[in-house]
């Protein structure tokens, strides 16, 4: 929370702007999805400095140069979302949980980034968000997706990994690309402003060769052992 009030009173003649500038972008058919994600990724890395975070990235090299995939990261908080827009070279969209989707900065970027909000309390809902990002993957839009449905509160500890949060990409039959995140929760978590580090790690994809026989729970921990063990290796 500190942190986040210093994000806000360092950038409190710009903050207006930005809202603006990503619900327009939200709003406007004239703008392109590529058009958002500079603005929102921009408006991203802005924020980051504001608040005295740095974000090291590794395994760029390991994103798909082809689009229509999905990232898999471990969830540890509402930073984690802020540390892939600033890192990632490429636009990509996410799905949330209900709650969050009305947060302030996040509502405009979910809108702006055509990404959606799941109930997981409606079934018929949730089925209905699984086709859409199916579909939308299939046309070649990029997608982030938090496996644990939850955030860690466990600092760098992983919740297992649920196998419905795969069952878009085993239809969409596309890579999927798991993520480590690293100390993400200390921005937000923690009582203090100090600079800090966010690490974010792009493993090698699964392709659906690998793992078109396996079923859901299957991938699902097997993405889990890929991201602890990196983990492990960085902090």
């Amino acid at each position: 929370m500190y942190r986040i009030m210093m994000m806000v009173l360092r950038l409190f003649l710009k903050v207006p702007f930005y809202l603006l500038q990503i619900w327009w972008y939200g709003k406007s058919s004239k703008k392109t999805y590529e058009e958002a994600y500079a603005v929102v990724k921009k408006t991203t890395i802005a924020a980051n400095r504001a608040g005295k975070v740095k974000i090291e990235s590794f395994g760029l090299e390991n994103i798909p140069r082809e689009n229509g995939f999905i990232f898999f990261p471990n969830h540890q908080g509402l930073y984690d979302v802020l540390a892939f827009l600033e890192s990632c070279p490429v636009p990509f969209a996410f799905v949330i949980k209900k709650e969050a989707k009305n947060v302030i900065l996040l509502k405009q970027v979910t809108k702006a980034l055509g990404s959606i909000a799941m109930d997981r309390d409606d079934i018929r809902q949730s089925m209905k968000v699984i086709q859409q990002v199916t579909e939308e993957v299939k046309a070649g839009k990029n997608f982030l997706i938090f496996a644990e449905g939850t955030r860690s509160r466990e600092g760098n500890k992983l919740l297992n990994f649920k196998g419905g949060s795969f069952k878009s990409a085993q239809k969409a039959k596309c890579p999927i690309v798991p993520c480590a995140l690293v100390d993400a929760f200390k921005p937000f978590d923690e009582k203090s402003i100090k600079p800090l580090t966010v690490k974010i790690i792009y493993l090698p994809p699964m392709y659906y060769e690998e793992y078109k026989d396996m079923k859901t729970m299957e991938i699902a921990a097997e993405v889990k052992r890929r991201i602890e063990e990196v983990i492990a290796g960085h902090i």
